[in-house]
């Protein structure tokens, strides 16, 4: 294949990521099990997972370069764990290894039925602590890296290391899956936040999304954009921009939004995005933002193609990841990243369908 349909590599690639790697084990069922009952698995798959370990195998494979701050135990799942990473081209070096205790895993199951899937996750013990990451590996870490993720694990430790890289002027990004302990900490820090679809009607306690991401832009003013996924309805995004003066069209978020969802074509099967001119956005009873308003469609991946939904968020992020890395317009980005995260669906688990940056399909993304 040559290298025109590939990716291409970013100049400066070094991301870092802090928060949950674990293993995986991931058990596909005709239909979930009900209470006090058996039932066999039709597919079996043990591979890495957690949100932080997901994204930066997703990024990795895309062509940056990840390193992982996170900690497991010197057990066999931890070995695995770090083996299939290193083996994506993470770097692992920042991992902290406890000489005792167990590493983090998740049963997963999906449900071939309905297509969704239930995790259950079982914490590493000793869990992490600031003291467990000195202050020489934090910046030897963080040396060079474009951008900082965090999925909001280990509160403590996240703080101190997303402190720094503010400290530095490193861009951080937080994924916002809900509410947790020391979210309300990082948030002021970011400089992007992606939401699940959930999180920001329940952070805010607005009435509708787009008047939630209204509401995030003015609380959090560090804040370039904040985008929404929502699954097989695609995603919104808000973006902030430079207030161009009171020649500026106001018009209500919501309806906004309305209009933009109007102008889609149910016909193409390919993520689209459509945005809105720089407006100034009103929340009634919030106030008001500056940006332009995006939103993109999910691609629609036909039932047979559709195996398991775990994971898509993160290959979601990924694919944003590589995207501020490269500079991406928004319009370019979000498409971009919907289509990974579909590409992620079509296996088990969550990292057997990330695709590489050699993938045909996805450098058609950046022209």
């Amino acid at each position: 294949m040559s290298s025109d349909s590939a990716l291409p590599l970013i100049e400066n690639p070094i991301i870092v990521g802090f928060g949950g790697a674990c293993v995986d084990f991931v058990a596909a069922v005709p239909s979930f099990p009900k209470p006090d009952t058996k039932i066999r698995t039709t597919q079996l798959k043990v591979q890495g997972g957690g949100n932080t370990g997901n994204a930066m195998t997703c990024a990795a494979r895309l062509g940056l370069k990840p390193r992982i701050i996170s900690k497991v135990a010197k057990d066999a799942q931890g070995r695995a764990l770090l083996e299939e990473l290193e083996a994506d081209g993470v770097d692992t070096s920042f991992f902290v290894v406890s000489k005792e205790g167990t590493s983090p895993f998740s049963y997963v199951i999906v449900d071939s039925q309905t297509k969704t899937r239930t995790c259950i996750f079982t914490e590493g013990y000793p869990p992490m602590v600031p003291e467990d990451l000195p202050r020489a590996n934090l910046l030897s870490a963080l040396e060079g890296a474009r951008v900082v993720y965090f999925d909001v694990r280990l509160p403590e430790s996240a703080l101190v290391i997303a402190q720094e890289a503010f400290r530095q002027n490193i861009s951080i990004l937080v994924d916002a899956e809900r509410p947790r302990e020391g979210l309300n900490d990082l948030l002021p820090l970011a400089d992007y936040v992606i939401c699940s679809e959930k999180f920001p009607q329940a952070w805010t306690e607005t009435s509708s999304i787009p008047r939630a991401l209204v509401s995030i832009i003015l609380r959090l003013p560090r804040l370039k954009f904040v985008i929404a996924t929502l699954g097989e309805d695609g995603c919104i995004m808000l973006e902030k921009c430079v207030d161009e003066g009171s020649h500026l069209e106001e018009m209500d978020v919501d309806t906004s939004l309305k209009s933009l969802t109007r102008r889609k074509n149910d016909s193409i099967a390919m993520p689209t995005c459509i945005a809105s001119s720089v407006t100034k956005f009103r929340a009634e009873g919030i106030g008001s933002v500056c940006g332009r308003l995006y939103f993109c469609t999910a691609e629609k991946i036909p039932p047979s193609e559709l195996i398991d939904t775990t994971g898509a968020g993160d290959a979601f992020v990924g694919a944003v990841l590589y995207a501020i890395c490269a500079n991406l317009s928004p319009e370019k980005m979000l498409p971009f990243a919907s289509y990974v995260a579909a590409a992620s669906c079509r296996a088990l688990g969550a990292r057997s369908g990330l695709p590489y940056r050699t993938h045909p399909y996805l450098a058609s993304f950046l022209n």
